[in-house]
């Protein structure tokens, strides 16, 4: 039977999600499991797999459109069918629907009416009709972009999110009337002495990063433990397993095992809090933070005490591969209680991160460089890596962090302990 495509709710409380691009067109054949199409939520870009088998009738949004959540997006026919079937799912209603290529009249349902809504209609100053979606309309105005500069290459004409970041990339857009202008002479005098600058559109992903970081940092009780790891003997067992091994291990994945382990050595820590109760973890799943074009991603790795050193740095490797080519199921991305960033390849010592809600603990890992240390009286120069635990005291007490810090120290400075 004929079967109605919607948007998926792929994160936990979206209510509007852009179809970035479409894989298929009108009249080609698609089973389940085949990747229609992209689509855009505030983590990252994601493939949209098919739920039905058959041919594709009719697609009711075009690139770049912003959908509420549930709304039709596609109808697909089974072998058979003929178009009135397809038409029947609309209901009774007309409205306007986007085939590729064409625009149609067909009937539609109440269901349909997010597509509907998704274009507005505003008259241009030459009292021509300008279709635009409310999602741009809302980003014209926080940029000062007159719309009516703006040609839209949707269906209608009607203005995308598209044609406003190509707009704005060409340098062409003006700020509208009501931008607050710059009043004072000293204001006036930076302007005009300041460098030159180019305006970068924020993305969904940048505004959904600045809005969860600043919730984070301004809702979450953060605190911070330090410790210093001696790494020589880490270094001389990875430089040994490298040696022989096809799979090159990192000091990266280190780190990763041996929060792992220390999670397992240190149960009480493996939590997340929630307003009614804590939830305490079984397993290790540890979201890796890794640095895109984009943004930051923190796909999240599962059972992390249960992997070897060689699976758990494939699996590492494997995702920040398709992070950076946004890549990424909304699945890999959420959960975990415990992440894990690392600027020690950028040559950073010591710097201190954000909690990324719910997860109760990131650690902060800096690069291991010879350093003078006291041991037995004596001074000697050994590998040091500098490492800071931020942890939401809401779920975790100062002594249970330190707890939890002094296995990860016990752990990575005796790294063979992991490998039994």
């Amino acid at each position: 039977m004929a079967t109605l495509i919607t948007m998926p709710e792929v994160a936990a409380g979206a209510t509007e999600i852009v179809l970035s691009k479409w894989h298929v067109e009108v009249g080609a054949s698609v089973k389940v499991g085949d990747i229609i199409a992209d689509i855009e939520t505030e983590k990252a870009v994601v493939d949209f797999a098919c739920d039905a088998e058959g041919t594709v009738y009719k697609i009711l949004v075009a690139d770049g459109a912003s959908v509420d959540v549930g709304a039709p997006i596609m109808i697909v026919l089974s072998a058979g069918e003929d178009g009135s079937v397809g038409d029947a799912l609309l209901g009774t209603t007309t409205s306007t629907v986007y085939a590729v290529g064409t625009v149609e009249e067909t009937t539609s349902s109440p269901v349909d009416a997010p597509v509907r809504a998704e274009a507005e209609v505003a008259e241009t100053p030459e009292g021509s009709r300008q279709f635009v979606s409310p999602i741009v309309r809302k980003l014209a105005r926080e940029r000062g972009i007159e719309l009516s500069r703006v040609s839209g290459t949707g269906p209608l004409g009607r203005v995308v999110r598209r044609d406003l970041e190509s707009f704005a990339k060409s340098g062409a857009g003006t700020m509208s009337s009501d931008t607050p202008s710059l009043s004072s002479s000293s204001e006036l005098a930076t302007q005009e002495h300041s460098s030159s600058y180019s305006t970068v559109p924020h993305t969904g992903m940048r505004r959904a990063i600045a809005r969860r970081l600043t919730e984070s940092k301004s809702t979450v009780p953060h605190f911070y433990v330090t410790a210093d790891c001696k790494v020589d003997a880490l270094l001389e067992l990875r430089a040994s397993i490298n040696q022989s091994s096809s799979v090159k291990i990192s000091v990266n994945d280190f780190v990763v095992k041996a929060v792992a382990s220390a999670l397992m050595d240190v149960p009480d820590s493996n939590v997340v809090w929630n307003a009614e109760a804590m939830y305490k973890y079984e397993s290790a799943d540890i979201a890796v933070a890794v640095t895109t074009e984009g943004g930051l991603f923190t796909p999240v790795i599962r059972g992390v005490e249960k992997r070897s050193l060689s699976n758990l740095s494939q699996e590492i490797s494997e995702m920040a591969s398709r992070a950076r080519a946004g890549k990424l199921r909304q699945e890999e991305l959420d959960g975990g209680s415990f992440a894990v960033s690392n600027l020690g390849m950028f040559g950073t010592k010591e710097f201190s991160a954000i909690l990324n809600p719910p997860q109760s603990g990131i650690l902060a890992v800096g690069a291991a460089s010879p350093r003078a240390i006291v041991v037995d009286g004596q001074i000697v120069i050994a590998n040091v890596m500098t490492v800071t635990l931020s942890a939401d005291h809401r779920a975790v007490d100062g002594a249970l962090a330190a707890q939890w810090l002094a296995a990860f120290v016990t752990r990575i400075e005796n790294p063979l302990s992991m490998l039994v």
